[in-house]
């Protein structure tokens, strides 16, 4: 295993969110089994929420199908690795409330919770099976329009 790989592994026990992940999969009657560079996959999750494929904790990945399924769709499988890695760069579940607003701006921006949010973005929107949705209408006028204000008079004054 990778050294960074490491440090993440480490990271997510200290931070808790591992065992948040290891809870949760035993609350959805998931079955643990081991993953790639320290990772876990809970496969067979029951729960209904969240209603995504795969979701990570820590470096715990929950799945609604088998484990070898999920080995299967690597670009899937790295999607949620980079959510791991966020995990501990966030300081573990703190990550949560962050996650929940960066959402909330993807869901009030285009009218959904993954396109303009930071993490999946930066997790790779494409492999985890987001689209990259235009803004709303309303925004995107708004947006045009601000592009091509005229200059402000601070701008003027400075060309001048």
């Amino acid at each position: 295993m990778r050294a960074a790989y490491r440090v993440r592994l480490v990271a997510n026990l200290v931070n808790g969110s591992t065992l948040a992940g290891v809870l949760v999969a035993a609350a959805g009657r998931a079955r643990l089994a081991r993953g790639q560079d320290g990772l876990l996959i809970g496969e067979r999750y029951r729960l209904p929420v969240p209603p995504a494929p795969a979701f990570t904790l820590g470096n715990v990945i929950m799945t609604r199908i088998e484990r070898d399924a999920l080995l299967g769709q690597e670009a899937l499988l790295a999607h949620e690795a980079r959510h791991a890695t966020q995990f501990a760069c966030c300081a573990g579940l703190v990550m949560l409330p962050l996650y929940f607003s960066a959402a909330g701006v993807s869901w009030v921006l285009t009218g959904d919770f993954g396109s303009r949010n930071v993490f999946e973005r930066r997790a790779g929107l494409a492999d985890g099976g987001y689209a990259d949705r235009p803004l709303r209408p309303a925004l995107a006028r708004w947006a045009a329009r601000a592009g091509q204000a005229p200059a402000t008079r601070w701008r003027r004054r400075r060309q001048a």
